[in-house]
């Protein structure tokens, strides 16, 4: 393998040594070696690096998010990082013609009346920020994968979370059903051989990107609706669904008592809510591993079981539904890869990429020390439904 002194890197690179110096400070882009003398030395490898690190810059990422995705260097994820630009890419390239369009519209306008169309000026201010939100809505959907596969890959139950959960709806075919915080549609998807054509499914996302996302996953499945909106203000009248659905999703809601009052609202007398969450437990033993590598790393900047857990959420609950009974879901994971623990590490939403940039190696070989002289590192999962009846 060839390398490259950083002057000689960064002129092949078209950037300044100042620029590499900086990625190298803030632990982006280390050199692949050094010599005897102190010389930093840049491989072949590295400017597939930089390359990711420049474009996910352009592209609008924070440089903690651009270290938190470059840290893996396997082909996998390199093909998953260069799909993922060129998604963005594509999403940018209709945005900024879009931009274009609305500019040209605006300036015929401007030409041609003496008063401003300020509806025209606002259609432009909103799609000046919308590309952040695009930005946003790729960068959640890229994470909420890394951890969804973690539990696919090593979870010990056999009867998957979805098709538990779909199980214990025991859907008679003909319900009126709404889902808040549908996501990507993946709990219908893996479903998709038990629905009957005659439910009628309206599912919700306060996102327009999962909205999307799930479309595209149920596409030609015509059981069902979409409906962006947010949780706190549900736009449909008294009794109108048999069944209402939440899974994973209120202690995501800023107003939980507004948000269940609204669902009751909707739900018809002697209708059901479904609504799945964690406990205390869950995941304790890499909440545990960071702790020990830092004490000061947190994964989430509040435990969301303490806003709505197995542990408060009949007592939540209690005052908009009788009849509340939880189911446990029984599993745990047994893990391999500790890259994968890495991995999933590093899409929470906590501050852990801060300590993490500072030592890197450190973290991996604590990762690696955990599973030495074991077949596997052990994960304990705790989750579970509360299901209630609307009086």
């Amino acid at each position: 393998m060839r390398y490259y002194k950083t002057g000689e890197f960064a002129k092949m690179a078209n950037v300044s040594i100042r620029t590499i110096r900086y990625y190298d400070q803030k632990g982006l882009l280390k050199p692949s070696a050094m010599t005897p003398k102190g010389y930093r030395l840049y491989s072949d490898d590295d400017f597939v690096k930089l390359q990711q690190i420049l474009s996910l810059k352009y592209l609008g990422f924070s440089l903690e998010e651009i270290f938190s995705m470059t840290i893996k260097t396997d082909r996998d994820s390199l093909k998953e990082s260069l799909s993922l630009q060129n998604k963005l890419i594509t999403q940018k390239i209709s945005h900024l013609k879009a931009v274009q369009t609305s500019l040209k519209e605006t300036e015929s306008l401007l030409d041609s009346k003496e008063e401003i169309d300020w509806k025209a000026i606002l259609n432009l201010i909103h799609l000046s920020t919308m590309e952040d939100d695009l930005v946003d809505q790729y960068k959640n959907s890229t994470n909420v994968e890394i951890r969804i596969r973690l539990h696919e890959k090593y979870s010990v139950n056999p009867v998957h979370w979805f098709n538990w959960l779909y199980q214990e709806y025991h859907l008679q075919g003909q319900e009126k059903i709404l889902e808040i915080g549908c996501g990507n549609g993946s709990l219908w998807k893996m479903n998709e051989q038990y629905l009957s054509k005659d439910l009628d499914i309206t599912l919700n996302d306060v996102s327009s990107g999962m909205i999307h996302d799930a479309k595209e996953n149920l596409k030609g499945l015509s059981q069902f609706t979409y409906h962006q909106f947010d949780a706190h203000h549900i736009p449909y009248k008294d009794h109108s669904f048999d069944v209402v659905i939440a899974n994973h999703v209120m202690f995501y809601l800023k107003d939980i008592p507004q948000a269940l009052q609204e669902i009751k609202r909707v739900l018809k007398k002697g209708g059901l809510f479904y609504v799945s969450t964690y406990g205390a437990h869950h995941m304790k033993e890499i909440r545990d591993l960071t702790k020990e590598f830092n004490p000061k790393v947190t994964l989430s900047s509040v435990d969301l079981y303490d806003l709505f857990g197995l542990e408060n959420g009949e007592e939540i609950l209690a005052p908009y539904f009788h009849d509340i009974t939880l189911q446990r879901y029984d599993d745990h994971l047994e893990v391999t890869d500790m890259n994968e623990i890495a991995n999933y590490i590093i899409s929470c939403h906590g501050n852990q990429l801060e300590y993490l940039a500072k030592d890197y190696e450190g973290f991996r070989k604590l990762l690696e020390s955990k599973m030495k002289n074991q077949k596997f590192f052990y994960v304990t999962k705790e989750a579970g439904l509360f299901i209630c009846r609307n009086d």
